[in-house]
């Protein structure tokens, strides 16, 4: 039996999370024994296996671990997983998220792990951080590519965005698309406006929704604007923001600022997201940067057409004019007139929906992702295994 043992800096809402857990949970249990270490979500982040009322066997907490560099917590995080390692003896050390990364791949060189694989959901190498702190960030994953069996990248774009800063080389990279149990969204029936007697707008209200952590880098300020600008001349429109996070109050207030009190409603998270989705006209994204975005899939699994920046990994997820419609990062103005084109034109809004739902199955769904990750565990521990 292979031991795994995964990381997870926490188990926010979002797509680390879920892919994660699918992992763990689900890989054939005939062959590999899961074990999952994570650590502990920021305020307003939410817990994903508590939104959703789950638990997780073989899940251990680990305090000291999260996203934030926090020093003498840092090396109190590396000193628990050290010891997790030496207690599970696993046979693949695969980690998730930069932090989990970092400490992770340390703890699985010091132990002498015979396979470690980082997946890469994205990177914190663009617009995250100031040039001096990303050229630090950028020294230490050149450093761990060294002592990495593998690295995973979700999309093409992720992987060569980290080739560009010189991270790994591309012999050593695999791109593994996200996968997801996608069938509860795939059967979600559309248009029942269960969501609109909920919230109380009228059934014959169009639903334009971001569903997105409310933190910068998703850039919700643009959305807004966007907003502000279909809103005039379509006073049947309402707009829905799905998420959390320490922008909340900021953005509310700008909501307010830009005419749109009543016109928008800030949801918090919801666990009821297929429904969400299969009640929206629309759903946009509006990101300054983005690894394999879980919204846009988990909407086009619906059959919902969706709207989105053209940054990271979004155009190996939407083909702009087929399975979505693609727009400049920062520009209000062209998101607003795509999100226009959608709700008045219903051909479009069909035809982008139902490219959208086949494509989004079709790739992204769980069992594809379990034989991608299977196959190339087996490759890895194969009796001859590549030199490190």
């Amino acid at each position: 039996m292979t031991r795994v043992l995964r990381m997870i800096a926490r188990l926010n809402i979002g797509g680390p999370a879920i892919h994660a857990t699918l992992l763990t949970e689900r890989l054939d249990p005939s062959r590999y024994t899961s074990f999952l270490l994570a650590g502990t979500e920021e305020p307003g982040e939410g817990n994903y296996l508590a939104l959703h009322g789950r638990s997780l066997a073989r899940l251990e907490i680990v305090p000291s671990l999260g996203r934030e560099i926090r020093g003498p917590r840092d090396l109190g995080a590396l000193g628990a997983i050290v010891r997790a390692v030496r207690h599970i003896r696993p046979h693949v050390v695969h980690t998730h998220t930069a932090k989990a990364g970092a400490l992770g791949r340390l703890a699985a060189w010091l132990c002498r792990v015979p396979v470690v694989v980082h997946t890469y959901h994205g990177h914190v190498l663009d617009g995250y951080f100031s040039p001096a702190k990303t050229r630090l960030f950028v020294s230490i994953e050149r450093g761990l590519a060294r002592v990495s069996t593998r690295l995973v990248a979700v999309t093409p774009q992720v992987r060569d965005a980290l080739l560009a800063h010189g991270i790994g080389a591309r012999d050593r990279f695999e791109v593994v698309p996200l996968g997801f149990d996608l069938e509860p969204f795939a059967s979600a029936p559309r248009g029942t406006r269960v969501l609109h007697r909920e919230l109380g707008v009228p059934v014959e209200s169009r639903l334009v929704t971001i569903v997105a952590r409310l933190v910068p880098i998703k850039a919700h300020e643009v959305f807004l604007a966007a907003a502000a600008l279909v809103a005039p001349s379509r006073p049947d429109v309402r707009f829905l923001v799905v998420g959390d996070g320490e922008r909340r109050a900021e953005l509310e207030r700008m909501a307010g600022d830009l005419g749109l009190a009543g016109r928008v409603r800030f949801l918090g998270w919801r666990a009821d997201l297929a429904g969400i989705y299969a009640d929206s006209d629309v759903v946009g994204l509006s990101s300054r940067n983005e690894g394999s975005p879980v919204a846009l899939i988990e909407a086009m699994a619906t059959g919902c057409p969706v709207v989105s920046t053209r940054v990271g990994g979004v155009s190996d997820v939407v083909s702009d004019g087929e399975t979505g419609l693609l727009v400049p990062p920062g520009d209000d103005a062209a998101l607003a007139e795509s999100i226009g084109r959608v709700l008045d034109d219903s051909d479009l809004a069909r035809r982008l929906g139902v490219s959208a739902r086949t494509a989004s199955v079709s790739r992204y769904g769980a069992e594809r992702l379990l034989g991608d990750i299977d196959a190339l565990y087996t490759h890895l521990l194969s009796p001859a295994p590549e030199a490190r």
